[in-house]
């Protein structure tokens, strides 16, 4: 089966506005391996205005291939193909799109020399079914792979795109990243101007979201408003311009949506609760610590998954039994012995411990019951208290969360993090403010 080419204007479609995504792997339809893909492309894309209109995951068929992607190629701008591309047998991406779009393949010597050049720094010995790897549609545009053997492909052709990548994460999405995004922004097929604006918020539920913002949203019916809840007690607020001619208006709208939110905003577009209070306590040159029980290491993670984490975070103690919050962190054996090492006591004491032990100026702690076991009458199953240590006093929170000991366990940390936001807020508004992302 071949695609004509025709275009049903006789002229080229840029800028691209919508796209298709094709995911070929049997292992995805068997839940031998996450799809990650299509929520990578999703937000990546969307930050240059692009919309993926529909998604699909077929089998490594070569009928099921010809024909979703025919289908595909025929109603939008850009089609993308995720795996298919390595050097086994199952592989059949190249050939399927060839007899497809009605081109030939070509060898690629570059390619070649490519996949040779890398089995010889790794000293492993490249085998013959490897070659596979360099064959490409004729005319299309190699999409360089540092991550691997396959290379991408990018193909224009009468006023349609289409873009080749292979299966593994780790090799999409910085090829996404770092090759394909410059190249059509190079060729002027996408906008480096966001099209929207993100307001990201924490400790607000959707809803309330919604009902705090919809008296000023409504007054500007040229503003299109979408909502975005994740499992982190993180709500994201989006606003895109639905006026081009009001564009420069979206600006001064969010600073008001921004000063309507208060202490529920944590910044814009995609910063985080870490980030917050890093950029804070770089700027004034002051650190922290944290001091774990049930969350088991997630509160350190978090606050050290951005580059420079140093520069703020000392470092952190996993003390998951009563001992080792004493041992480690001084708290007094009498104090979990009349209170329990689930309490706001022993929380602020553990906070306490993690700021003296590791000379923090500030300190984070958290004890709970994750579950499934555990709990009491006072405290059940989802309880928390969290402790925090600055250098102006020391405070507790008490949370009751619901879910299995996964969930408990993520939304523990964030609310830390949220706690000590928000303290930072309160103490230091200003200052505070002044360092939002």
């Amino acid at each position: 089966m071949t695609i004509p080419f025709d275009s049903p204007s006789g002229s080229a479609r840029a800028p691209i506005r919508e796209v298709e995504i094709v995911h070929l792997g049997d292992e995805l339809l068997l839940g031998l391996r996450d799809n990650t893909h299509l929520t990578f492309l999703g937000r990546y894309f969307s930050n240059y205005g692009i919309k993926i209109r529909r998604d699909q995951v077929i089998l490594d068929k070569h009928e099921d291939i010809v024909r979703f992607f025919g289908d595909s190629w025929g109603s939008s701008d850009l089609v993308i193909t995720t795996g298919g591309l390595g050097p086994t047998v199952d592989d059949i991406t190249r050939e399927a799109l060839a007899e497809c779009i009605g081109l030939p393949l070509e060898f690629n010597e570059g390619i070649r020399a490519a996949i040779e050049a890398r089995f010889e720094r790794f000293g492993r010995k490249m085998t013959e079914n490897n070659l596979r790897q360099c064959w490409v549609l004729k005319g299309a545009e190699i999409l360089e792979n540092p991550n691997g053997t396959a290379p991408g492909l990018f193909l224009e052709k009468d006023g349609r795109y289409l873009v080749m990548l292979p299966g593994p994460s780790r090799e999409l999405q910085p090829m996404v990243a770092e090759v394909l995004m410059p190249k059509l922004l190079a060729k002027g097929l996408v906008s480096a101007q966001n099209p929207f604006i993100q307001l990201r918020t924490c400790g607000i539920g959707e809803s309330m979201l919604e009902t705090k913002v919809k008296p000023l949203l409504d007054v500007h019916p040229w503003v299109e408003v979408a909502y975005c809840a994740h499992s982190s007690m993180i709500v994201d607020l989006r606003l895109a311009c639905l006026d081009p001619a009001r564009e420069s208006a979206l600006d001064q709208l969010a600073s008001d949506v921004a000063k309507l939110l208060g202490e529920d905003l944590v910044g814009y577009g995609e910063c985080t609760l870490a980030k917050r209070i890093h950029q804070y306590l770089v700027a004034n040159e002051q650190t922290v610590s944290v001091a774990e029980s049930c969350t088991g290491g997630m509160l350190a993670a978090a606050l050290t998954e951005h580059s420079g984490a140093s520069k703020a975070f000392v470092g952190g103690v996993v003390s998951y039994t009563n001992e080792a919050k004493v041992q480690m962190l001084d708290v007094p054996e009498c104090m979990i012995q009349q209170h329990g090492p689930v309490s706001a006591e022993v929380a602020i004491a553990m906070a306490t411990g993690a700021a003296e032990r590791l000379g923090s100026n500030y300190a984070l702690s958290i004890t709970g019951f994750a579950g499934p076991d555990g709990g009491t009458d006072k405290d059940p199953v989802g309880t928390v208290y969290i402790g925090y240590h600055s250098p102006s006093g020391a405070w507790s929170t008490r949370i009751v969360l619901m879910g299995d000991r996964a969930t408990v366990r993520q939304r523990a940390t964030f609310a830390a993090l949220d706690f000590m936001r928000r303290k930072l807020i309160a103490h230091k508004a200003d200052d505070f403010m002044r360092t939002c992302c």
